[in-house]
């Protein structure tokens, strides 16, 4: 390890320091050694193949399609389909979302599935309309077909083989553990308020047969999804869009008022696109790019903090100089994402927004000792004297024994989507969408943003947070992250990024340590709810900066991830246990 002097002189390289960090001046042997049990993340380790996500059963199905010779794209697409039975709040196909994919050599690609809007809206359809649980607000569905263009371009196995564990656990039921009992009875007991007919199937499919609350060790049994699936592993990615599924799909949210239609569903490509890249410390971060904003955004942070250095923290999970100087970041970068970032198919992006001149640029206006006014930030968007996104986002993470790397990231915006399931298919459907800007020119101070990039219209895919990270060190992938939780996904994977990388913690440590969140707007520092007292000597220096300092009480994210040692093969499988998660290995 380099002396303390040493990494105080790395950290602080930018702002007056001594030019840019090199690799070689960093030793990386804690980026790869496990640490102590941590309170919030569990680890495993090999030299085969790891599938870390939210659900053991998800898990295990990734990790036996290892172990039958799949790669990581097989496993991920198990793990997905699996998912969509045993963690219904957000696993799906009724949404969409975004798949990193590193293959050994070549290049990292983003396979972009994220929902699109239906062809009849406009860029006012959702001005007056309030009510985020209405079929209305149904996306057209991507998953399916992201999956399937994946597997198009880099499986290995029979697409059926791969779809066949989730049918299983539909048919013959999945055990339910404390956290899935805690997700079905919370949404009962909202739902259970909702006079909507079209809300009826969600009560009725996922009450408990005895009409009591769900319990860990319960079994819960999805005839009708698994017929679904089955169908799927049958006739392929094409039946849910224009088989016997799109059919019915459209058919029920047509009689219950929604947009989409067939001709919708059947026009639904998934893309796949070059994924973001940005130096940091040596390492070459890889994100998703718009649609998601999680790539770029990220990528303008790490240039930033890069810019400005860091004080070495020691033995402090964070110091108040170091939560200032990233929170700075994130508070421009998020502007930035406000003002340009959208459907790259439907708006110009600015090239400049990923080069380091101008994260450097963007790195001067910040005061080391003082927080910027989120308002002095605004330029030419005009402020108004909103609802930010839904945390309720899925992600996990694939390592295959030849090297291959999935970060999947995939979501029904809120937790269970629109409450809405035809009975006759068992899944749930989204309401994304509520991630367009409903009201043109209209941003206020609360968070709702009106900027002209992500406005409605028909076929455009609406902006996401979703933040699925691959991190390589000269070509060979080290780590791989992502999140859940609307907009906290970007400055989660950041913190994480920030621990592992620059600090050199031990992936469970990293993601272990509580984090924090600044969107620009509102203008607050979100710190997250900890028992372990590690804000206690951050708070009241920040407040002094002039930091608005709130205590969240939710936790932030649940960044299941995968650190791999390109020299020994080693791979560290860690779940974030803030919503449950499971490793399983070959």
């Amino acid at each position: 390890m380099p002396s303390t002097c040493t990494r105080r002189r790395l950290l602080k390289a930018g702002l007056g320091g001594c030019g840019s960090l090199a690799l070689s001046d960093l030793s990386t042997q804690r980026l790869f050694a496990d640490s102590p049990a941590q309170p919030l993340a569990r680890s495993a380790q090999t030299t085969g193949g790891v599938v870390t996500s939210n659900s053991a059963a998800a898990s295990d199905a990734g990790r036996d399609v290892l172990a039958a010779g799949g790669n990581a794209v097989d496993a991920a697409i198990a793990t997905a389909l699996a998912l969509a039975v045993t963690w219904p709040e957000a696993g799906n196909l009724g949404g969409g979302g975004f798949m990193l994919v590193a293959p050994p050599k070549g290049p990292t690609i983003c396979i972009d599935y994220r929902e699109t809007a239906p062809r009849s809206v406009t860029a006012t359809t959702f001005a007056q309309h309030t009510d985020r649980r209405h079929p209305k607000m149904v996306g057209v569905p991507g998953t399916v077909r992201g999956l399937a263009a994946a597997h198009q371009q880099f499986g290995s196995r029979p697409w059926g083989e791969l779809v066949a564990p989730a049918i299983e656990l539909a048919r013959a039921g999945c055990v339910v553990d404390r956290f899935l009992a805690e997700s079905i009875n919370e949404v009962l007991s909202l739902a259970v308020r909702s006079p909507q007919v079209y809300h009826a199937p969600l009560k009725q499919i996922f009450s408990h047969p005895d009409q009591r609350p769900w319990r860990s060790g319960d079994v819960l049994k999805q005839p009708a999804l698994a017929r679904t699936l089955g169908r799927l592993a049958d006739e392929g990615a094409d039946e849910f869009y224009a088989g016997q599924t799109g059919v019915q799909l459209a058919d029920f949210l047509q009689r219950h008022g929604g947009l989409v239609t067939r001709e919708d569903l059947l026009a639904y490509k998934a893309v796949a696109r070059p994924a973001t890249q940005t130096r940091f410390l040596g390492f070459e971060v890889c994100g998703p790019p718009p649609p998601s904003s999680g790539g770029m955004t990220i990528q303008l942070a790490l240039q930033m903090i890069e810019a400005i250095g860091l004080d070495d923290p020691g033995d402090a999970t964070w110091t108040a100089p170091n939560v200032h100087r990233i929170a700075e970041a994130m508070r421009r970068a998020f502007r930035e994402r406000a003002a340009h970032l959208g459907d790259p198919d439907f708006v110009s992006i600015p090239p400049n927004l990923s080069s380091e001149s101008f994260a450097r640029e963007l790195s001067r206006s910040i005061s080391l000792e003082r927080a910027t006014d989120s308002r002095q930030l605004a330029g030419d968007i005009p402020l108004t004297i909103g609802p930010p996104e839904s945390p309720d986002t899925t992600h996990f993470s694939v390592v295959d024994s030849q090297g291959m790397a999935v970060a999947n990231t995939y979501t029904l915006e809120a937790s269970w989507g629109a409450w809405l399931v035809d009975p006759r298919t068992g899944f749930v459907l989204n309401n994304e969408m509520g991630d367009f800007n409903w009201n043109p020119g209209y941003t206020n101070l609360d968070g709702r943003i009106g900027t002209a990039a992500n406005l409605v219209a028909p076929g455009k895919r609406m902006l996401s947070s979703q933040s699925p990270t691959l991190v390589k060190r000269d070509g060979q992938t080290i780590l791989v992250t992502g999140s859940p939780g609307g907009r906290t996904i970007i400055n989660t994977v950041l913190c994480i990024l920030v621990q592992h990388l620059a600090f050199q913690r031990p992936l469970a440590q990293a993601i272990a340590a509580p984090r924090f969140h600044h969107q620009w707007l509102p203008d607050r520092l979100l710190l997250e709810a900890t028992d372990e007292g590690v804000w206690e000597s951050v708070r009241e220096p920040l407040e002094a900066m002039g930091h608005r300092v709130e205590q969240s009480p939710y936790l932030q994210g649940a960044a299941h991830s995968i650190a791999v040692d390109p020299q020994t093969r080693i791979r560290i499988g860690v779940a974030d246990l803030r919503r449950g998660g499971s490793v399983a290995t070959t």
